[in-house]
């Protein structure tokens, strides 16, 4: 039966860089991944945006899969923007039901945060958190689980059966840089091996995941007018993972002064400073390490999504 069909989608904003050159490059030497026996689908996230060099052009297409968003596109595309219809068009062809379905879909994103190179997963669908937790276990990476958040919905890996995105930083937004791009491939070689072993037999899964779980976002003092009041503190800055106590150092005002952390011990900032996040009013986002035990759910619901698309696969 046919292979696992992959959509590997770079330039969902059109600003972040390295993943697009990372696909451009694999275009023209096809040894440069290894899909593994998947077939595999790349494609510019958002092509209007790539050409102007800007994140979007009327909205962030990572939040534009909402329901009711793709409701609107297609019964009103006349009032509805360049994003709202992208992301139906990316659905129509590349969804589960498209003209070129895809099962999987791996979304490649760089960050101006210190953020290493990282998973994110949305909500706690059983087979994402399969998927990740092969890849935690053969390259080590964070896994920040985005859950619970009213303000921020409509990313577009929850729209396929199973979806991650790989996130690398820090890089400023519009640069290339070796590093990024070879921690970009690193991760996504790691998604098609994991894909290959769970079709074989060979999937050698951890005891537990570890995720950081999203608890809440901050924002910057702000003055009456809505004008920041402060900055992220130095000691602060660059320091994702690292968790917090009450009382340390969280931003510095012109004036000199130090607002410190109030909240539990424990908490774990990500996306300090991420440049995107200002305008969505987010200095940073706090977490909770939690360590999941691996649940037997998580791997059948992984090896049911494979198997019933790639019965009678062989490892390679």
């Amino acid at each position: 039966m046919a292979s696992p069909r992959v959509l590997v989608v770079a330039g969902t904003h059109g600003n972040e860089v390295n993943g697009l050159w990372l696909l451009d490059q694999w275009a023209t030497r096809s040894d440069l991944i290894d899909s593994c026996g998947c077939v595999v689908q790349t494609v510019i996230g958002n092509p209007q945006a790539r050409a102007h060099g800007r994140r979007y052009c009327d909205r962030d297409l990572n939040r534009s899969f909402r329901p009711d968003l793709l409701q609107q596109s297609a019964s009103q595309p006349e009032q509805s923007d360049r994003e709202m219809l992208r992301a139906l068009e990316l659905l129509r062809q590349f969804g589960p039901d498209g003209k070129t379905p895809c099962d999987l879909v791996v979304d490649l994103h760089s960050t101006t945060s210190a953020m290493g190179n990282c998973l994110v997963v949305y909500g706690r669908r059983p087979a994402d958190l399969a998927l990740a937790a092969l890849i935690q276990s053969s390259l080590g990476l964070q896994v920040y689980l985005h859950e619970a958040d009213a303000a921020q919905q409509g990313f577009m890996v929850e729209r396929w059966p199973c979806g991650l995105v790989i996130e690398v930083g820090p890089v400023p937004q519009g640069v290339r840089r070796h590093d990024i791009v070879q921690q970009t491939q690193l991760a996504l070689q790691a998604v098609f091996q994991a894909i290959a072993d769970v079709l074989c037999g060979a999937a050698r899964y951890p005891r537990q995941l570890v995720v950081h779980r999203h608890l809440r976002s901050l924002d910057l003092p702000r003055d009456q007018a809505g004008e920041a009041a402060a900055l992220v503190h130095p000691q602060l800055q660059d320091r994702d993972w690292i968790p917090l106590r009450s009382g340390d150092p969280l931003f510095i005002t012109a004036q000199g002064e130090t607002l410190g952390f109030e909240g539990p011990d424990g908490a774990i900032p990500v996306f300090i400073n991420e440049a995107a996040y200002a305008e969505k009013a987010i200095a940073l986002s706090l977490t909770s390490r939690e360590e999941w035990p691996l649940s037997s759910v998580w791997t059948e619901a992984l090896a049911q999504l494979l198997m019933g698309i790639s019965e009678g696969s062989r490892c390679r």
